[in-house]
């Protein structure tokens, strides 16, 4: 079964940053890197629900669902908790409240602001790429672990 997921760009276009986090050594992938707000979806639950939850979980910024804006899909063959591959949608956020805080500190080191034009290379490779692609106004889905 393939698990769907939702990761979410907090995007203020005004002053060129957006918000990531770096994963902790306790996580259970990409020890250490960074990533956007992303978590698996809930049985039942809306996809834009996911990212609206997660993102509030990892970040404590709030989002409504109809804010949201598809900004990209990942399809990955596999990972590490999806044997039988993954959907990720990457959503773009232009409104929110609250500021950027690490609200799960066991599984972040650390959640901030980052300038788009300083985005770090020890990046999870998938969204990473959502990531840049989005911000270059390039393809809107990548394939991760098909070839």
């Amino acid at each position: 079964m393939t698990l769907l997921v939702a990761a979410v760009i907090v995007h203020d276009k005004a002053t060129g940053r957006v918000v990531l986090l770096q994963r902790s050594q306790n996580a259970k992938f990409a020890q250490g890197m960074w990533d956007l707000p992303v978590g698996k979806s809930e049985p039942g639950e809306p996809i834009t629900e996911t990212a609206v939850r997660e993102l509030y979980e990892e970040t404590g910024l709030t989002v409504k669902p109809e804010a949201l804006k598809v900004a990209h899909v990942i399809h990955g063959a596999w990972g590490v908790e999806a044997p039988g591959g993954f959907l990720t949608v990457v959503f773009a956020a232009h409104e929110w409240t609250g500021e950027p805080e690490n609200r799960e500190p066991r599984k972040h080191t650390q959640v901030r602001w980052v300038e788009t034009d300083s985005i770090p290379e020890e990046f999870v490779d998938t969204t990473s790429s959502a990531l840049r692609r989005y911000l270059a106004g390039g393809p809107q889905v990548s394939l991760a672990g098909w070839q």
